[in-house]
């Protein structure tokens, strides 16, 4: 597939502190990728570097094998920042309108209104709507260029559960079309249901780039949930275990499910309504930051 943005040795320094040291990703055409990674750990930096909002340190960023700071690179990109300032003043249609203006061929009014639920709103002034409403346009008008990547920098905050499935449902439709789409978010059930590939960053640096299953796979914990045996008894067959107590309902997070089954059958202990499963995105973003899970 094209590489519709690469990185290089991208390096980013503010002062004495280096926001992104040494990142190299290739995002190509159709992907829709999740960016994870702690507060600070350099997510905005890199989507501004490819936006051409900031000039790396060093390194080497491409947007459609152009340098990003060329307005003419940036033609078949959309985003979403983190925080966005709608004019008040002018209506949502005309915001949609004024937009469409800027680019060669622009998406079909009609399929932005429809895909985010935009038809209530496009009468009503900009600074008349709500928190959610503002961010649902903000959205919407990533992909009112016709893009081929849209960067969505924490697209769903402040929204309700509800607000944010519908807005997944619209960014899934833009992807099926083929836009590539990289969503940073911190609901990380927002990036197991967008997201094909995940890449973790972390003190500016990429620490895991891989398909959203393999990165889970590969997380050592597993979950293990029992009745029938006291916590201090998992312990002392898996002093690592870490165990929590709900009801009659013991959990252990272990890294080696298979071991501590064994030992409990060896030890004789009544166990029932045994299961195990696998690590979720958010412990394997845990265990790949080097947090405890």
């Amino acid at each position: 597939m094209t590489a519709l943005l690469t990185a290089r040795e991208l390096t980013k320094h503010y002062g004495d502190v280096a926001a992104l040291a040494g990142v190299d990703i290739d995002i190509r055409a159709g992907e829709c990728v999740g960016l994870l990674g702690p507060n600070g750990a350099g997510k905005t930096t890199l989507l501004s570097l490819a936006q051409g909002l900031r000039r790396p340190t060093s390194g080497q960023v491409r947007l459609f094998g152009g340098d990003p700071l060329d307005p003419a690179s940036r033609v078949a990109l959309g985003s979403t920042p983190q925080a966005t300032a709608l004019p008040e003043s002018l209506k949502v249609g005309e915001v949609l309108d004024f937009i469409a203006a800027h680019f060669p061929d622009p998406a079909p009014r009609e399929r932005i209104v429809e895909e985010f639920d935009l038809g209530p709103l496009l009468r009503k002034q900009c600074g008349s709507l709500s928190g959610g409403q503002q961010r649902r346009v903000a959205v919407a008008l990533a992909f009112v260029g016709n893009p081929q990547l849209v960067l969505l920098d924490e697209p769903t905050t402040g929204l309700d559960v509800d607000a944010r499935r519908s807005l997944w449902d619209a960014v899934r439709a833009r992807h099926a079309d083929g836009c590539a789409v990289v969503v940073t978010s911190h609901h990380l059930e927002e990036i197991e249901q967008l997201a094909q590939r995940v890449i973790v960053i972390d003190d500016g640096r990429v620490r895991a780039d891989d398909a959203l299953a393999t990165i889970v796979s590969n997380v050592a914990r597993r979950r293990v949930t029992l009745t029938g045996v006291a916590p201090e008894r998992i312990v002392a067959l898996d002093p690592s275990a870490a165990v929590t107590v709900d009801g009659a309902t013991v959990e252990a997070v272990v890294a080696d499910a298979d071991a501590l089954v064994r030992a409990l059958v060896a030890a004789g202990e009544p166990f029932a309504d045994l299961t195990v499963r696998g690590a979720t995105l958010e412990e394997a973003f845990l265990a790949l930051t080097k947090e405890t899970v």
